[in-house]
């Protein structure tokens, strides 16, 4: 017999911690949360990056210099070798055929081909943009190189703001309340009427 043997099954299941279950369990009275404070609490939750009332460190860190991290252009980025490896001649390439055949995760970002690695075969590439050392193999290896414009998110102008649909609202309520309610109809007369 060997260690491995003995632990394989040894380490299988592992007693359940009781909580609150007296002092003598280890885990008593304040059952691990401790004395006082949020943490003690029940509902107590700390979001990331707080540091429990101190100044954190992205507001502590000075800010300098540039960033386009918040509206860069992020690419699946692809070199022509892959390419080689994975079509025949002939064959169309696009975003779609490249994510159906798992070489880029998804189709939701735009396409970047790169020049390393040989192109033998002559393959119809669409892509959003083009190395010049890949759009001259292509065109080398006689295929072609389609360049689409890039997708940027705009504001759809045909629908209405939230600000205008809470505006469009609360005037409607507030005209519904001002406008007088219709006098009940005088039924005095028609009952006169109707008894001669």
């Amino acid at each position: 017999m060997m260690i491995h043997d003995i632990t394989k099954s040894a380490g299988r299941y592992k007693t359940r911690k009781r909580i609150g279950r007296g002092h003598g369990s280890g885990t008593g009275k304040t059952s691990g949360r401790g004395h006082k404070g949020a943490g003690s609490r029940a509902g107590h939750s700390q979001r990331p990056g707080f540091e429990g009332g101190q100044m954190p460190w992205a507001r502590r860190l000075p800010k300098r210099g540039f960033t386009n991290s918040l509206f860069r252009t992020e690419y699946h980025v692809l070199n022509i070798g892959s390419l080689e490896a994975h079509f025949e001649n002939g064959e169309d390439v696009d975003i779609a055929v490249l994510a159906a055949k798992g070489l880029v995760r998804n189709s939701k970002l735009p396409l970047k081909i790169l020049g390393e690695g040989d192109l033998s075969k002559s393959l119809n590439i669409t892509a959003t943009k083009f190395s010049r050392s890949a759009l001259s193999k292509i065109e080398s290896a006689g295929g072609t190189a389609t360049t689409l414009p890039v997708k940027k998110w705009t504001r759809d102008r045909t629908k209405p703001t939230a600000k205008a649909v809470r505006a469009a609202r609360s005037k409607a309520e507030a005209g519904s309340q001002a406008a007088p309610e219709s006098p009940p109809a005088d039924t005095s007369t028609q009952d006169t009427e109707a008894d001669d």
